[in-house]
């Protein structure tokens, strides 16, 4: 009697561990239910730009709009996800993507899908298109209209990865490939000058990107001031005299798309009057030698990528020519000595 008044107990909790371990079973991805979607399968991607001087994530601040594109493990097109609003702005945003399993290569640009926007693809890729056929270039008025002189920023980066049931993580690290640079002109021993004196320019070729984010020549072009002005100093800082009242200098700021050491960027400015040179000289090699010590193990082109704003001081005779001596380039003082013409 004993053991037919437990039996009915043990029934139940036999019962109930049974409807516990299906229930606990029904999310497992391994087991295949008619009646159950199936799981979600692709990659989570997190977009960094910390390569920069400050080795700090600047992507939510700086990264207005994005286009990733997707290509497959033979590197043919598959599709694009963009993104223009403000989830840019936080720091824990995640593109996720559902795609078939397999490994994929993604590119990122940042700056290409803004209205704002100063790069553009050549053409838009289609389904099957190589990704060695991937060109970005600057669009043509970005040079002589100006409202566009001042290049809204290009940012890129790459990242192969698998996908996985449940997404696959992965942090896609873009570079900067914009740059800004200020030049700024004093008089040796104090007085005023004026920006409409004189003319700037910089002169690259470097308005063309390949699939790998390396410049492909299109020919030299001219980049010119997207902002000129006058600005107030309270002394000198060449030579013996010092000025107690105000010094007026002149200064002009100029984008430009990326720097690389292969290239042979040049700066000029001309006086206004009759065209001659006050300065001219090899840019890339003044910018490297601002490098400091510290990064004595970053190569040059890694410091020309992670710099983007730039700023040089010069100082003119009174007659207008240039103290070809030193120059001042951010806070180090340049020994012309030291680099070559």
């Amino acid at each position: 009697m004993r053991t037919e008044r437990r039996n009915p107990v043990l029934r139940f909790i036999g019962a109930a561990l049974g409807a516990a371990l299906m229930i606990a079973a029904l999310p497992a991805c391994e087991n295949i239910y008619e009646d159950l979607q199936p799981c979600p399968h692709g990659v989570s991607l997190r977009f960094v730009y910390d390569y920069n001087m400050a080795y700090a994530n600047a992507f939510p601040r700086e990264v207005d709009c994005l286009t990733l594109l997707v290509f497959d493990d033979e590197d043919r097109y598959v599709a694009t996800r963009t993104v223009t609003g403000d989830e840019l702005r936080d720091e824990n945003y995640r593109m996720t993507l559902d795609l078939e399993a397999g490994t994929y290569r993604f590119v990122a640009y940042g700056g290409l899908a803004c209205g704002r926007r100063s790069f553009s693809m050549m053409s838009v890729p289609v389904r099957g298109a190589c990704f060695s056929d991937l060109r970005v270039r600057m669009e043509a008025d970005c040079l002589s209209n100006p409202d566009r002189k001042r290049l809204h920023g290009l940012y890129w980066g790459t990242l192969a990865l698998s996908t996985a049931d449940l997404y696959a993580e992965g942090t896609v690290r873009m570079m900067k490939n914009t740059n800004n640079i200020r030049i700024v002109l004093q008089q040796e021993n104090g007085g005023t000058l004026s920006p409409d004196d004189f003319d700037f320019e910089i002169t690259d070729d470097n308005t063309l990107f390949g699939s790998d984010n390396d410049l492909l020549s299109a020919g030299t072009v001219t980049y010119t001031p997207w902002k000129t002005g006058q600005a107030q100093t309270g002394v000198t800082i060449v030579g013996d005299n010092v000025v107690p009242e105000a010094v007026g200098v002149a200064y002009a700021e100029l984008s430009t798309s990326r720097l690389m050491t292969k290239s042979a960027p040049r700066l000029v400015v001309r006086r206004h009057s009759d065209g001659g040179a006050v300065v001219d000289m090899p840019l890339k090699r003044y910018l490297l030698m601002l490098r400091s010590d510290r990064y004595d193990d970053m190569d040059d082109q890694e410091y020309l990528d992670r710099e983007c704003d730039f700023v040089l001081f010069f100082f003119l005779r009174p007659d207008g020519s240039w103290i070809d001596t030193r120059i001042v380039v951010n806070d180090w003082v340049v020994r012309i000595n030291d680099a070559e013409m």
